[in-house]
């Protein structure tokens, strides 16, 4: 009979109408949820013969909300430095405890906190996920969620850091002398030849242990110097005579550096063997670029070092954390020195809005989502981080009091269904009398 379906259309407005204004209440109540999503209520029709012309019985409605997770949220200015935003599609990977296990949750709720153990949280309790980096500051993508560490600096303190990388800008002085004498490679390390100019540089090995390497240069010819560069004392080293790169360095008429016609050993990484049994990473050697001026020069001033700078050494205690937008985690320590320890990954989803949404404003794989993909940021789709940002929350409060006085007029009108049906049905039982 098709006042029964009327009645059960009726029904399913109440229960449609009801399920629409829960969306709009927790969209209110979650107004200033960091990194929310808002959920839009949408409907569709229930019908139960779309073949009927003569005799048409009603259907009804239903509720479907849709929860809007790749709709962007407005970044906000935050005065934490562990506070993170993604500018862009994508979600940090996170855990529910540090050791590993657990489900992986994704999220983009970036109120992250050191806890007491010094591992990232956010308020849900979720434990930041990110590579770590080696002592080259290097990591490998596997694309496995497995290969994620929980973000933790803390563990540093007290630690060692092997220098990785000598930075120097130095000139070597045009109108020196040539030298006239019998050299061959080493000399300058053995003391057989006295350097025209030398510079040292204090390096550490990974047990934080200080080690002295010098380069020493002598002019032979018209913009061409010999140079060594060799531990002192030699015998910190297994390298014979102490010499770990030797050759020759030009320069261009102009007094900048002719990278291309000189010796590539002096370029390339220093591959150390202490002979501490200390463990080392290569040294790279930073001395300027081909035809550049911003590493050796030769000029006419007088042979001097302008400016150096060597990483590595004994860690001291942590001052702060700092997150730049490729998402690396940097740890910066109370003495000034800086140590890259983490990368932070951002996954991607082809389709983000069919992920299953979490407790704690995260969410979890669905069929509907696709596959995940694991990416630095800003690569292949991922967004960029924005240190010291939140995202907030995507509801919008005068739309949501917009749908709530729709819902509330649709609740009210399916009521009015049922008495309507109801006064009916009594019209009918009163044929009897």
């Amino acid at each position: 009979m098709s006042l029964y379906s009327a009645l059960y259309a009726g029904v399913s407005g109440l229960s449609a109408q009801a399920s629409a204004m829960a969306t709009v209440a927790d969209n209110i109540t979650n107004i200033n949820t960091v990194g929310y999503k808002g959920v839009e209520a949408q409907f569709r029709t229930m019908v139960t013969d779309g073949r009927a012309k003569s005799n048409y019985s009603a259907g009804g409605v239903a509720a479907a909300p849709v929860s809007m997770v790749s709709k962007q949220g407005l970044l906000q200015a935050s005065g934490n430095s562990t506070d993170l935003a993604i500018d862009g599609g994508g979600f940090f990977v996170t855990r529910a405890s540090s050791s590993g296990t657990g489900d992986v949750a994704y999220t983009r709720a970036g109120a992250f906190r050191p806890d007491e153990e010094g591992f990232l949280r956010n308020p849900a309790g979720l434990y930041l996920y990110g590579w770590r980096l080696d002592a080259s500051g290097d990591y490998t993508n596997t694309g496995d969620v497995d290969a994620l560490e929980a973000v933790r600096v803390s563990d540093l303190i007290g630690t060692a850091s092997p220098t990785t990388r000598i930075q120097a800008r130095m000139n070597l002085q045009s109108t020196t002398a040539n030298y006239t004498g019998a050299y061959t490679a080493g000399n300058m390390a053995s003391g057989a030849v006295t350097p025209q100019f030398t510079r040292s540089f204090d390096v550490s090995d990974s047990q934080g242990g200080s080690h002295r390497l010098t380069m020493g240069f002598i002019k032979t010819g018209a913009n061409t110097w010999q140079a060594e560069v060799y531990s002192d004392p030699a015998a910190d080293v297994t390298a014979a005579g102490g010499v770990l790169a030797s050759g020759t360095i030009r320069f261009n008429a102009d007094g900048s550096l002719d990278r291309a016609g000189s010796t590539a050993a002096l370029f390339n990484p220093l591959n150390v063997n202490w002979t501490n049994s200390a463990g080392s990473v290569p040294i790279t050697l930073a001395l300027g670029s081909d035809d550049g001026i911003d590493g050796i020069t030769q000029f006419g001033t007088e042979s001097s070092l302008i400016s150096s700078n060597v990483d590595g050494g004994m860690l001291g205690n942590l001052s702060s954390v700092e997150i730049d937008k490729e998402g690396v985690v940097n740890a910066i320590f109370s003495d000034g020195s800086t140590r890259a320890v983490f990368q932070l990954p951002i996954a991607t989803f082809q389709n983000p809005d069919g992920l299953t949404r979490l407790s704690g404003n995260a969410y979890t794989l669905s069929r509907a989502s696709g596959g995940m993909t694991l990416n630095a940021p800003g690569q292949l789709g991922a967004g960029a981080i924005a240190a010291n940002s939140l995202e907030a929350s995507t509801v919008d409060l005068a739309g949501e009091f917009t749908n709530m006085i729709r819902f509330q007029r649709a609740y009210s009108a399916s009521s009015k269904i049922i008495t309507t049906v109801d006064d009916m049905l009594r019209e009918v039982s009163d044929l009897k009398r």
